[in-house]
């Protein structure tokens, strides 16, 4: 059955710049890290991604090694794209990544210009396209030198292969130098993806990445020396992942055995057993009362907790159906929060120990 767009999917959202660019992104983006790899249907993969962009999800975020197995997400973004999306791409923003492991050997990580450009060449093919329009260093590489990942940015752009680019999970004081060496090549970078979530809040610590003062009142949250803040004064937008905290907020793990819901599901790549400590499962549940009481679901307080800073451009979230895709979807419904909403979530909105990324974050020192 050939495919027809919504004629009102660009009404259905809503939009934000990307910091001080021209790039605007929709509140709520799709990425595809771990729903669309060759363990899934084909089938269930477009009918998601086709709801998405009727929905108003005109970006999808990508990268080299999304799957299973690595580089699947991007072979088979390309075959719905040809199918039924290629009429559409003046619409669309399409947005890669490269930096993990993806290829055997000393190249096939990290942030040389030999990765970098390589992998972006061989995303293009996968995906069947002649450009993406954002290419991302994927995590900071502290054996490669910062100025040659920048002129690697740099000369994605001047190829015509990416027509922004940004950086990804960098701390503070090391996006502040590559946004000084990439406005010096003429080449500023638009945007920043770090993890976001009510559990994972290191993008507000002023001391990251020392050890966290967070809400003790040392601090005011997004201040002065976080990576909000940083963002914000560099003219770059932010788009969070992971908002679901890797899928614990969200209603799965409120029953009584989280652990058997554990196993049950596809998040063993990111959401491991410890996580899912006695006191975290705590905090959700409270949580989620407070989105009762906002008559909301979990995921869908998660997603509009994140959008209440408006230096967050987007919140970009997985799906696997129809259904939990539309349910994240409602969170645009109800954006707004009364300051004793906040107030009663920054009491269990705390840091989890969920941040499997600070680690790369913390890998180049200021």
């Amino acid at each position: 059955m050939s495919y027809h767009a919504a004629p009102n999917r660009h009404d259905v959202l809503g939009t934000r710049r990307s910091g001080q660019s021209g790039l605007v992104l929709p509140l709520i983006s799709l990425g595809l890290w771990w729903n669309f790899g060759d363990d899934r249907p084909l089938s269930t993969q477009r009918e998601i991604v086709l709801h998405a962009f009727d929905r108003g999800i005109f970006h999808f975020d990508l990268a080299n090694n999304y799957g299973p197995p690595a580089g699947a997400a991007e072979e088979n973004f390309g075959r719905i794209y040809a199918r039924d999306l290629r009429r559409h791409r003046h619409e669309l923003v399409i947005s890669t990544k490269a930096g993990w492991r993806m290829f055997p050997g000393p190249h096939g990580f990290g942030g040389s210009a030999k990765y970098l450009l390589g992998s972006l060449d061989n995303s293009l093919t996968a995906m069947g396209l002649d450009y993406v329009d954002i290419f991302y260093s994927h995590r900071p590489d502290g054996d490669t030198p910062l100025e040659e990942t920048c002129r690697a940015l740099d000369q994605a752009v001047r190829s015509g292969k990416a027509r922004y680019v940004g950086i990804s999970s960098y701390a503070p004081q090391q996006t502040r130098r590559a946004q000084k060496l990439m406005r010096e090549l003429g080449t500023p970078l638009v945007i920043h993806q770090p993890s976001y979530s009510m559990l994972n809040r290191w993008i507000e610590d002023p001391t990251f990445p020392a050890p966290s003062a967070h809400h003790t009142g040392e601090t005011t949250p997004g201040g002065p020396g976080s990576l909000l803040h940083t963002c914000d004064e560099l003219g770059m937008g932010m788009i969070g992942f992971s908002p679901l905290a890797q899928g614990m907020l969200t209603n799965k793990y409120l029953g009584a055995n989280p652990h058997a819901a554990l196993r049950s599901s596809r998040a063993g790549a990111s959401l491991h057993r410890e996580m899912l400590k006695p006191e975290v499962l705590t905090q959700i549940r409270h949580l989620h009362e407070l989105a009762q009481a906002r008559g909301q679901s979990l995921a869908q307080m998660a997603i509009a907790w994140v959008l209440r800073d408006q230096r967050i451009t987007s919140a970009l979230i997985g799906a696997s159906s129809v259904a939990q895709l539309d349910d994240s979807l409602g969170a645009v419904t109800q954006l707004e929060f009364t300051a004793d909403e906040l107030a009663a979530i920054d009491r269990y909105a705390t840091d989890a120990g969920i941040n499997i990324w600070r680690e790369a974050t913390e890998t180049l020192s200021p």
